[in-house]
């Protein structure tokens, strides 16, 4: 067997730029390679080709190398249920049917009081598995039902996820003092729960862009990082004991970028407190990018989002049901939004390889530019005086962001299979479920599956 190295290049005539050029603006409309360029709605330029000559350097830092590459990152697990006793059994399910940790709704299941999370936590093993709330506005009383449930395991692994900024985005009450109070209650007695989500995934589902979710999402964290260090925390414990939320949508790369920008993101705040502390990052599906009357194409929206979550270095990846839009997701939807990250993990192996988009001339060129765009809105959420302060001027970029979207599908500049184009014969109009109010959920199908289409 020889020892010499296979070269793939060797035969081939080194490539020629100008000759790709040549032939690209042949195909081109007009004849003009400009018109291969695709722009975010952040205004970030899609080139048709990456190289050396336009990527730029490389951003870091990169995700590390998982310490179990059959399971890179934690399979998080979408409890559905209406009472604790529905709970517990969706969670016990969920567990047994391969995922690592759970995420329990605390205002549809009436999980806010002790007696509640306790049935429903019956026979979970807390320290095993990770326990993550969906609080709302009952956060602070599920925190401390959830801290009850577990007492007597101090290694418990919770995730109490308080996140008292996308409820006051949302016209809820203000719960900020009453959750940092509550976070110092417990962090003492839990060192390894998850003291603060700072999400940006609010913006994502009332139409945002890639930047306006980053720079909400890093604003939140810093937010929640003064309070808990005002609180009595030191800079490094305060960041250590906040996760950050992000959105992954069927925008593959989109949303890989998006993922490594958050770690970019958040080592320069950290740079700039004088710490430094890993991003600790959980991935939700979007649901602003879901059919109703075609629910099985979402399903390739969801591979498509748990990919790029788990190769972007999410830590945390939680996946809905292809069918959540429009019933109580069947025992088969539950299992698939299962299955799709364990094919991922153990079939496609994802894990085998850290950070497997590092390196690309087009992914490092995004992340960078992504990256950049979210710090300069960043530092206008803070002119304005922090996160809470800049709601309602987010409100309106926001929504200008959404209806320019919204333009673009109607005109066909973007498309969306089975909902704007190939829509099936068969399929009957949906009457979506609209919500009112600032940072509403939006969905970008509804326009075109209703009973006036």
């Amino acid at each position: 067997m020889s020892s010499n190295p296979l070269s793939l290049t060797e035969g081939f005539a080194a490539p020629d730029l100008e000759a790709w050029k040549k032939a690209a603006v042949k195909t081109a409309p007009d004849a003009r390679i400009e018109a291969l360029i695709w722009r975010t709605l952040d205004g970030l330029e899609i080139q048709p080709l990456y190289g050396a000559w336009n990527a730029g350097e490389p951003v870091g830092p990169r995700r590390a190398a998982a310490a179990d590459t059959a399971r890179p990152w934690d399979l998080r697990s979408a409890v559905f249920a209406g009472t604790p006793g529905e709970a517990n059994a969706g969670a016990l399910k969920a567990l047994d049917g391969g995922a690592a940790s759970i995420l329990l709704p605390v205002e549809a299941a009436g999980l806010a009081s002790s007696d509640a999370m306790g049935q429903a936590l019956d026979g979970v093993l807390l320290e095993l598995a990770t326990v993550a709330l969906d609080g709302g506005a009952a956060a602070v009383e599920a925190a401390n039902a959830l801290a009850v449930a577990a007492k007597g395991s101090p290694q418990a692994k919770l995730a109490f996820h308080l996140d008292p900024v996308t409820t006051i985005a949302r016209d809820g009450p203000d719960l900020f003092e009453a959750a940092v109070q509550t976070a110092m209650r417990h962090q003492a007695a839990y060192p390894a729960a998850e003291l603060f989500l700072a999400s940006g995934r609010f913006v994502h589902e009332a139409g945002g862009t890639e930047a306006q979710e980053l720079a909400t999402m890093l604003a939140s964290a810093v937010a929640y990082g003064r309070a808990l260090e005002a609180a009595g925390l030191k800079p490094d414990a305060a960041l250590g004991r906040i996760t950050l939320g992000l959105a992954a949508d069927q925008m593959t790369f989109l949303t890989l970028a998006k993922m490594r920008a958050a770690r970019a993101l958040w080592a320069q705040v950290c740079a700039a407190s004088g710490v430094a502390v890993p991003a600790r990052i959980e991935a939700r599906s979007s649901r602003r990018m879901l059919s109703a009357a075609d629910p099985w194409t979402n399903l390739l929206r969801l591979t498509a989002a748990g990919f790029g979550a788990g190769a972007g270095g999410a830590d945390a990846v939680v996946l809905d049901p292809f069918d959540v839009l429009i019933e109580t997701p069947t025992p088969l939807a539950l299992r698939q939004a299962r299955n799709i990250q364990l094919v991922l993990m153990e079939e496609a192996h994802l894990g085998r390889v850290a950070d497997p988009a590092g390196g690309s001339w087009f992914v490092e060129s995004l992340t960078r530019e992504l990256a950049e765009a979210a710090w300069a809105q960043f530092q206008a959420i803070e002119a304005d005086g922090g996160v809470t302060a800049s709601l309602d001027r987010l409100a309106d970029e926001v929504a200008a962001a959404h209806a320019e979207r919204d333009q673009q599908l109607k005109a066909g500049e973007r498309q969306m299979i089975g909902v704007t184009v190939h829509r099936p014969a068969d399929a009957k109009p949906i009457a979506a479920k609209t919500e009112t109010g600032r940072f509403a959920p939006i969905s970008l199908t509804a326009a075109f599956e209703g009973g006036d289409q």
